[in-house]
């Protein structure tokens, strides 16, 4: 296994961000705040990245195992995240790897936050991202709903005074395998690794039986993958507007089952040029405004 690798990356304004990449785990990161504190906060982020994948690692079969009745005994602070996000969705077929991303990603943001006192930063680990706003801040981030033809579809907003600190992404055209075939979902979550989840659970739910969906078992698309041989998306062809519908509706079932629930705050939805929100009345939610 190689070792971690840091390197500094320029933004506009002059500002630096940093980059962390170890195996599969690529980190941006950002922080504002006082010179001070901000370097305090890059220094911890780097101290604690060291050992993430190779604990992850040690643990990995246990992670690649579906959730039941018995919560998983982990030992790493990142695997313990992933099971606790992972956790309220196990009545469905779900492992703990659902909610990676997302966990790592907070486990960064913490050592940073723990570190020094910041107005703002963030760890987008791929799409993933985890927030810390103090008083007063604010983030946007643009929601891409196709990677193939990317621009600009809608916008999320995360606020202080909102409970949102997590963003994720997923759907059968990212990183990630789906059982679903929506091009992206996108949550925003009190944190990332809950973000993480619920996009997975949503993204799957985005689904109809069509000629056009071809699906293959997951382990011969990809024989590492934690979903075994569940039938997983890997072509969606043009479909007719109805089915294309019906399958968002099943999938903004999802996202209002757990909206009430508490697990989510908003979901945007989004299948060849369709797109629905559950949400997106919050001061702090999606828009389906295109960005600039």
């Amino acid at each position: 296994m190689s070792a971690p690798q840091a390197a500094w990356l320029a933004s506009p304004g002059g500002a630096r961000r940093l980059h962390l990449q170890h195996g599969p785990i690529d980190l941006v990161i950002g922080a504002d705040g006082a010179p001070a504190a901000t370097a305090a906060a890059y220094d911890a982020a780097w101290a604690r990245f060291q050992d993430i994948l190779v604990t992850l690692v040690g643990e990995l079969a246990l992670l690649r195992q579906p959730l039941g009745q018995a919560h998983p005994l982990l030992r790493g602070p990142v695997a313990r995240r992933m099971a606790a996000a992972c956790w309220p969705h196990r009545d469905a077929f779900i492992t703990p790897m659902a909610a990676v991303a997302g966990s790592v990603a907070d486990e960064i943001l913490q050592a940073m936050t723990q570190a020094a006192a910041l107005d703002r930063a963030y760890v987008n680990n791929g799409g993933d991202i985890a927030l810390h706003l103090a008083p007063g801040q604010s983030f946007r981030a643009g929601i891409v709903c196709n990677p193939d033809h990317p621009h600009g579809d809608a916008i999320a907003v995360l606020d202080a005074a909102q409970p949102a600190r997590g963003i994720a992404t997923s759907g059968w055209r990212g990183r990630s395998l789906s059982l679903g075939i929506a091009d992206a979902v996108t949550v925003l979550a009190e944190n990332a690794a809950l973000a993480d989840a619920a996009a997975t659970m949503i993204a799957n739910a985005v689904s109809v039986e069509h000629p056009a969906v071809q699906r293959q078992p997951a382990q011969l698309v990809r024989d590492d993958s934690d979903l075994g041989a569940l039938p997983v998306t890997v072509s969606v062809g043009v479909l007719p507007i109805f089915a294309v519908r019906e399958a968002l509706s099943h999938g903004v079932r999802r996202a209002h089952d757990l909206r009430r629930r508490g697990l989510i705050q908003a979901a945007f939805l989004s299948l060849q040029g369709e797109t629905e929100t559950a949400g997106g009345d919050l001061p702090a939610g999606i828009s389906q405004q295109a960005v600039g």
